[in-house]
């Protein structure tokens, strides 16, 4: 998603309450689509000029990605700057909602980073636009089980297009980040009978790769894990994990993980491209969780919620596919795909009103 310095969101909220401690962010970047739907995040930030440039690029990615799967949502994102561990209360989390319930529906919240269904169940106590609550509760439950599960769905179309086959069995696969997406997704490699390479900077991670998945190859840091050779490589944590460097020097066939705005510039997949590593769109192949969330909001059903998302495979080989004819890069072909849809939207609401 090219970036010119302007954003052009339609609304960024800033949320204080001064009972609670809360400082939040809510943003909006589109919804000619629907209302704009993305979790969550809680996290220490920085700044107050760090958890805002993060929403922004966020909240501008769920746009992308919601209208890449076919989804009636348009993008939108919030941010509690924070640290969950200490500073996540019921009472902040309530305030939170009020906030969100303020905005009458334009926003949807999920969780996120830092949040989860327990959290969102306290939300939704005071607010009506929040999904990915416990099943207890009428929700839909942990979205990491479908996120993982497209990102499975995006590695098979990746080795199609780069192999001619889907399979990933004997491929090395390397995981960053094998928190709640990425031991789902180390659980897909294992039954392909792929060789898994994993780190992880949580020693609770690392202990549970150890006692539930002991085949899989543990390593001290990410440093260590992208030394090594690799047929695909999966960021599963935060966001920034190819940058100029790793692009440069990275050794792998494909990139196709769950993390959240994995390039630290646009022009990183062009690095990529010209390398011949096949980078598949974050925004595209990790949205297995917002497609469970967003059918949670008409009455969750799982088998139809994994139907969508098993369309992440016929997408991203379509976008690959795309990019070879064309010759751009394979983000190029994902936003040109999704601002067709957001485009023929906005041009439906102008010709409805003009009637």
């Amino acid at each position: 998603m090219g970036n010119d310095g302007a954003f052009g969101h339609e609304q960024v909220t800033f949320c204080h309450d001064r009972a609670t401690g809360l400082r939040a962010i809510v943003a909006l970047y589109s919804t000619v689509l629907g209302p704009g739907l993305g979790g969550t995040r809680f996290y220490p930030y920085a700044s107050a000029d760090d958890a805002l440039e993060d929403v922004l690029h966020l909240s501008r990615a769920m746009a992308y990605k919601n209208s890449l799967a076919g989804l009636d949502h348009g993008g939108g994102k919030a941010v509690i700057i924070g640290d969950p561990r200490v500073d996540k209360t019921p009472d902040l989390l309530r305030a939170y909602g009020r906030f969100v319930q303020g905005l009458g529906g334009r926003y949807i919240t999920a969780a996120d980073v830092g949040t989860y269904v327990q959290d969102m169940d306290v939300i939704a106590e005071v607010c009506e636009y929040v999904t990915g609550r416990s099943p207890a509760r009428g929700g839909a439950g942990d979205s990491s089980v479908l996120t993982a599960f497209g990102v499975h769905q995006g590695m098979r179309a990746a080795a199609q297009h780069v192999w001619g086959d889907t399979s990933l069995a004997g491929k090395r696969i390397g995981i960053a980040g094998i928190g709640k997406v990425g031991r789902h997704l180390v659980g897909h490699a294992r039954e392909e009978g792929a060789v898994v390479v994993a780190t992880d900077v949580d020693a609770a991670a690392l202990d549970w790769a150890r006692r539930e998945a002991p085949e899989v190859e543990l390593v001290v840091d990410t440093k260590e894990l992208l030394a090594r050779p690799l047929d695909v490589y999966a960021p599963c944590a935060l966001g920034g994990a190819l940058d100029d460097h790793v692009a440069a020097t990275i050794d792998t066939a494909i990139v196709c993980g769950a993390a959240n705005n994995q390039l630290t510039d646009d022009h990183i997949d062009d690095v990529l491209a010209e390398r011949g590593v096949v980078y598949c769109p974050d925004f595209l192949v990790n949205a297995g969780g917002v497609i469970q969330v967003a059918d949670e909001r008409h009455g969750f059903d799982f088998e139809r919620a994994h139907a969508k998302t098993a369309s992440i495979f016929d997408t991203l080989l379509d976008v690959l596919g795309t990019a070879a004819d064309r010759g751009i890069t394979p983000a190029e072909a994902a936003d040109a795909r999704a601002e067709e849809r957001m485009g023929a939207a906005g041009d439906r609401i102008w010709t409805d009103l003009r009637r």
